[in-house]
């Protein structure tokens, strides 16, 4: 078995779960017992502020919203580049926090790029090897700008770019543009 972790997984138009329709999911972990990841474009209408407030009893204005992990429940947990906040290294520099001391300091700061996430994505062992053999997802790697940047139009330009790259390796091209005016 191949580890996907790190690994984006982009459910494709055939997913009927209505929990992953449109999901861009990077795999935090994926052994053979099971998979463990965060749906990256999933944003509550909560924000950081709101939670810091509310659940930890602790201010902050953070107009940053919380994102919805996925459809099982658990713990807050932030995905990071600060190595000193890491409980699991996902990828070089990119990290997973769960500790409340290590989300405090990532709220806390304003130089390192965070995502808070609430709940998580989770596969029993096989139980996402079984997916993907039916063709439930797609898979890519993970850029950083996927990770934490604009999440509006996250699906349609990496499935579109998963797309893109299957047909250049069906059609044999080595290298082409993803802009068609460039080819």
């Amino acid at each position: 078995m191949n580890s996907l972790q790190a690994k984006l997984l982009i459910a494709s138009r055939h997913l009927l779960d209505p929990n992953f329709t449109h999901a861009v999911v990077l795999m935090v972990r994926h052994d053979e017992e099971g998979a463990l990841g965060l749906v990256l474009n999933r944003p509550s209408d909560h924000t950081i502020g709101e939670v810091w407030t509310e659940v930890l009893e602790l201010p902050s204005d953070n107009p940053s919203p919380i994102y919805i992990g996925g459809p099982c429940a658990g713990q807050l947990m932030a995905l990071h580049k600060d190595p000193r906040c890491v409980d699991l290294e996902i990828a070089d520099g990119l990290y997973l926090a769960t500790q409340t001391e290590y989300l405090e300091a990532l709220v806390a700061q304003d130089s390192t790029p965070f995502r808070i996430f609430s709940g998580y994505s989770g596969w029993a062992g096989g139980q996402l090897e079984d997916e993907l053999e039916v063709g439930s997802w797609l898979i890519s790697d993970a850029p950083e700008l996927a990770i934490f940047g604009d999440t509006d139009e996250l699906w349609k330009s990496i499935s579109r770019r998963v797309g893109e790259d299957i047909l250049f390796g069906t059609l044999g091209i080595k290298a082409g543009s993803h802009e068609p005016e460039l080819n």
